[in-house]
């Protein structure tokens, strides 16, 4: 089987769907080009990860997807968006996370963490208990309250906290705790840092004109807005090792008047990829209180794709798409038409954790349950024969938009 190099990776050349041939990227090699996307699940406990936990990101693995995210973590305690959320601002939360990248590794899949700060969004609800400022309720049922960050005192919202604005010695610490938290993570297991730059987190907030109204210099001007955000990242790369991959979610745009804007994104990646970044995992939205969108924006199908080809197109970067990106064959098409190297499944995952297994059948990548765990693998072979003994296929191959 031939290799073919792009960019410093390497490209596995074979007759299989583009979906399925692996990618290396450093030192880390991807057995297909699926990503389960980081998504927060808010029940982690001071910090720390649960039974839940090693079951929900294992399945993932089981279910075939080359690399897997563990949800955003938070670089500090106070770095935490809700008391839920994972953490690893402490050495002992590093053996906390090991079952986790060992079940991922055993599986076949790359352990990835997207590392990050909450900012002016920190200290909020849980999802499901509103996704707002926490409540008398909530604290008389257990949550702590503090003072969130941002680069400037604005609040995210009406009746947000008011962060603390930053001042340049706490923006050192925010920088190291980034570092310390990627170093860790290595040390955890994991093959790959996602650094979080989006969504209105911390990072973003010093991005977008609609969070910093500074008037020093990380305000005002593009490159200053980007300044801290670029340290950051600057210092995490210098901290690992060559060998490990470095991606950066951004929020493409705010999708708001006079926020974020998409010719800013690829201005950014640009700086990015000078820093030693090799992947831009293309987001957006995060910036308006009633969601990523405005009354302007229509979600669909692929609806962020074009923040991901734009990107590759006039930087030369890997892409990461994401957004409703339901079916293999929409994943596919996305990938011959060359616009993203990566494919990152969200929500489609947590609804069908074996979606990577049956697109592998739906695109002809895969016939006799090769791949499987062996110890589905037997079951499922005979279970097919069995159906097309009848004249059918499996189920998976009649459902392609699960």
């Amino acid at each position: 089987m031939d290799r073919e190099a792009v960019g410093g990776n390497e490209i596995m050349q074979s007759q299989q769907s583009l979906l399925f041939q692996p990618l290396k990227i450093r030192g880390v090699e991807l057995r297909n080009r699926i990503v389960v996307s980081p998504m927060a699940m808010y029940c982690a406990e001071n910090g720390y990860p649960t039974p839940f936990h090693l079951l929900h990101y294992g399945k993932f693995a089981l279910g075939g997807a080359g690399t897997v995210f563990i949800e955003e973590t938070a670089v500090s305690r106070t770095g935490r968006i809700t008391n839920g959320c994972l953490g690893l601002w402490e050495d002992e939360q590093i053996d906390a996370l090991r079952p986790i990248t060992a079940a991922l590794r055993a599986h076949g899949s790359v352990s990835a963490i997207q590392i990050a700060h909450g900012g002016r969004k920190a200290s909020a609800q849980r999802a499901w208990e509103g996704n707002g400022p926490l409540t008398a309720e909530n604290i008389a049922n257990g949550d702590e309250s503090w003072t969130p960050l941002g680069p400037s005192d604005k609040p995210f919202a009406n009746g947000w906290l008011v962060p603390e604005a930053l001042s340049h010695t706490g923006m050192l610490d925010i920088r190291d705790a980034f570092v310390a938290t990627a170093l860790r993570a290595l040390d955890a297991g994991f093959d790959v840092i996602e650094i979080h730059m989006a969504h209105g987190y911390l990072l973003q907030s010093f991005l977008s004109p609609l969070a910093n109204i500074r008037t020093d210099e990380d305000g005002g001007s593009l490159e200053n807005r980007m300044r801290f955000p670029l340290e950051v990242t600057d210092a995490v790369r210098r901290a690992v090792p060559d060998r490990v991959p470095l991606f950066v979610r951004i929020s493409a745009t705010d999708w708001i008047e006079g926020g974020w804007t998409l010719d800013d994104s690829v201005a950014l990646s640009r700086e990015l990829l000078k820093r030693g970044v090799d992947v831009i995992d293309c987001s957006s939205g995060g910036n308006l209180k009633s969601g990523a969108t405005n009354s302007s924006l229509t979600r669909g199908p692929g609806y962020q794709v074009p923040f991901a080809e734009r990107i590759r197109a006039e930087t030369g970067a890997l892409t990461q798409a994401v957004g409703f990106i339901r079916t293999p064959e929409m994943a596919e098409q996305l990938l011959r038409d060359g616009k993203a190297d990566l494919i990152a499944i969200g929500r489609q995952m947590l609804f069908n954790p074996f979606w990577a297994r049956h697109a592998a059948e739906v695109l002809d990548a895969e016939q006799h349950f090769e791949t499987w765990p062996k110890q589905y693998g037997w079951w499922l072979n005979k279970w097919a024969s069995g159906l097309r003994s009848m004249g059918e296929r499996p189920l998976a191959s009649q459902q392609t938009g699960i």
